[in-house]
């Protein structure tokens, strides 16, 4: 379900759908995706509201989607031999991130 949340980050009301609640001391922190920004943001639980009726039927501008069959690569360097090999990581690197991005700009 798509909610509206108050991004501290934009300054304004988003839609989002909550995709965690985490419990802390003062209440609690909502992780969301924002559908018409494409990105992710903490909100506190008081700064989400239901969405009104005629708005939850506008469509997302953004969706959420993978690259088929791309696996994050990292390189793994071995000090005592004096290599370096790419090989599987859990994660991508910031650096490969940011590469991706201007490829697509």
């Amino acid at each position: 379900q798509v909610y509206v949340v108050f991004s501290e980050e934009l300054k304004c009301w988003c839609r989002a759908l909550v995709e965690s609640v985490r419990c802390q001391a003062d209440g609690f922190q909502l992780g969301c995706f924002l559908v018409d920004y494409a990105k992710y943001c903490s909100v506190a639980s008081e700064n989400i509201r239901v969405l009104a009726g005629a708005f939850a039927k506008i469509p997302h501008r953004a969706k959420k989607c993978r690259l088929h069959c791309t696996k994050p690569l990292t390189l793994h360097i071995d000090y005592c031999e004096n290599t370096a090999k790419i090989g599987p990581a859990k994660k991508w690197d910031t650096a490969a991130i940011q590469h991706f991005r201007k490829l697509i700009e």
